[in-house]
């Protein structure tokens, strides 16, 4: 098992065209044929001091294995949401097996 872990801080200046597409492109991300289980979304509404909710918007997808991943990493959908780059000011990534 693969999993990676995405967290985006996005610009707070963006349009709602803007933040629309980057929804729309990041879901599309869970949907790639190597993505195993897949989710995106904000962060849950929780609030203990050891949980950081500074974020706009998390995903994490588990692959079989890091084959899968590097599958991922080439595919077409990621290569449009990469196409938003720009959207974000901070990103953080964690992979672990």
């Amino acid at each position: 098992m693969f999993v990676h872990t995405v967290y985006f801080w996005l610009r707070p200046d963006l349009t709602e065209t803007e933040k629309a597409a980057f929804v729309e492109r990041g879901t599309a991300l869970t949907r790639i044929a190597a993505v195993k289980h897949g989710w995106f979304g904000v962060p849950a509404d929780t609030d203990r001091p050891v949980i950081d909710r500074t974020y706009s918007y998390g995903l994490t997808l588990v692959f079989d294995d890091k084959a899968a991943h590097d599958v991922y990493q080439v595919d077409a959908a990621h290569a449009r949401f990469l196409e938003l780059k720009d959207s974000w000011t901070l990103v953080k990534i964690y992979d672990f097996e």
